[in-house]
């Protein structure tokens, strides 16, 4: 595209642009773009003559809510980089519609939230949970009486969604003696056995797994998906583990299971998030609540701003696109 630097703005909080964009990142957006604004902005309370001249925008953490209304402001708006995973909180879904392009930094942040489901579902197996609670309450040698189901040998872990990030647990799970089951709408039996697992219904992963783990994007008919039918199904001595969205779990169908002590839970998301403060489940030793910690943190962050800036520089050079969202890309995304 020639010389040309489009008009631009930095949409996202001050802590997103430090992690996520170094001095070399931010020294190639400056010599790729023409910033409207010195560095980021968290609202789009700017001169008319400013909105009205962007081309590109580069977004994360903290955008505004980008809405008809916002995006009616921008009308020589051609392409949105979104520097974290998940588009669905801030961007309306015209902009899809109207032939913006919109990439997103999805897959750089589904490596961190990977590691950290199958950590999770190592933890679990071996009763980390109830063990850490006992240890410390009895503060003597461990104790393994009356856990069920201790170890990762020969276990069933079933993968609910076959998300980046659901694919990249279904990676790791092959390093252990495991068998694998999916569910999932989109995926056909011969996609499940290339990637080493076993297609099967929801309801059928639910009582066949020792470890159930979502992975599903959180749509109106994700809402609920895992409720009372299916936490029933689950064997006693089970794990659920969550990494993806809280209201894919129907909570109060949940919460008599776990204070019953009947399964184990790994939550890194709730509904609410966080959980009232008088919830059962902050002092039970069969669950583990993390504070949505999956995705990238600290220095992992900066792998979203890398993505955000190739994907943004093969745009500009009219390059193919790696990580582009389409219309049609939005019943299976976060």
């Amino acid at each position: 595209m020639g010389d040309h630097r489009p008009p631009a703005l930095l949409l996202m909080n001050a802590e997103t642009y430090r992690e996520a964009f170094g001095p070399e990142l931010r020294a190639e957006l400056a010599s790729r773009l023409d910033l409207s604004a010195p560095g980021p902005v968290t609202d789009l309370d700017l001169p008319d003559d400013v909105t009205e001249r962007v081309e590109i925008l580069v977004t994360g953490w903290g955008v505004p809510r980008l809405d008809d209304e916002a995006l009616a402001r921008m009308p020589k708006l051609r392409a949105v980089f979104h520097a974290a995973g998940t588009i669905r909180t801030f961007l309306s879904p015209a902009a899809l519609e109207s032939g913006i392009t919109v990439c997103a930094a999805a897959d750089a942040n589904a490596g961190p939230v990977a590691e950290f489901t199958f950590a999770q579902i190592v933890l679990a197996l071996k009763r980390v949970g109830r063990l850490v609670d006992r240890y410390r309450t009895q503060r003597r040698p461990r104790d393994l009486s009356g856990l069920p189901g201790l170890g990762t040998h020969g276990v069933t872990v079933g993968v609910v969604g076959a998300s980046r990030v659901g694919r990249r647990v279904i990676e790791r799970l092959h390093t252990l003696d495991a068998r694998i089951l999916l569910a999932d709408p989109y995926v056909e039996a011969s996609e499940a056995r290339a990637l080493g697992a076993e297609l099967v219904p929801l309801d059928a992963l639910c009582s066949r797994s020792d470890v159930v783990t979502l992975h599903a994007p959180l749509t109106p008919s994700t809402i609920g998906l895992v409720g009372e039918r299916q936490l029933a199904r689950m064997r006693d001595g089970a794990v659920l583990v969550n990494t993806a969205r809280g209201p894919v779990v129907d909570h109060d169908a949940l919460t008599p299971h776990l204070v019953a002590g009947r399964l184990d839970a790994w939550l890194d998301v709730t509904d609410p998030e966080p959980l009232p403060a008088d919830s059962p489940l902050w002092d039970l030793p069969n669950v583990v609540l993390t504070p949505h910690v999956a995705g990238a943190l600290g220095n992992e962050v900066s792998r979203l701003g890398d993505q955000a800036t190739a994907e943004l520089c093969r745009f500009l050079d009219g390059a193919p696109l790696r990580h582009q969202v389409r219309p049609d890309d939005l019943p299976r995304i976060a």
